[in-house]
């Protein structure tokens, strides 16, 4: 049986897909990794949070160098109700194609698969509508 799994802890997979940000109880600041204290007010206890999987593209650039599959666009997507997110554009490398303000949504795709067949999933986000 292939088991699957994400490639980061904060992404959920299954019939939706999403991102899970640890929340600061004090002041609600967003991390995607282990905190013993909130970077903005220094609080110490967190809750988990879903996030939003649609967004906005606030910037980006296309990495060509070093890159073994082909150019890339790396960027950085505000997602709706909160948080920010470095991921990759999916399936864009053409900067005449993308737009300031870019609606993208959450994606998943394979990233790897081991000796065992367990499959890493990973992220990144697609334009809606293209």
């Amino acid at each position: 049986m292939t088991q699957t799994i994400p490639a980061v802890d904060y992404l959920v997979l299954g019939d939706e897909p999403h991102l899970v940000a640890q929340a600061c109880a004090q002041c609600g600041a967003l991390y995607f990794d282990r905190r013993n204290a909130c970077a903005k007010c220094f609080a110490t206890e967190f809750g988990t949070r879903p996030l939003a999987t649609e967004g906005v593209l606030r910037a980006y650039t296309i990495v060509e160098r070093g890159a073994k599959n082909g150019p890339f666009t790396s960027a950085v997507v505000e997602l709706e109700g909160g948080g920010i997110v470095k991921a990759n554009l999916l399936g864009v490398t053409d900067p005449e194609v993308i737009q300031p303000e870019m609606k993208v949504r959450l994606a998943t795709f394979e990233a790897s698969v081991d000796d065992d067949g367990t499959v890493a999933v990973a992220f990144g986000f697609e334009p809606i509508g293209a």
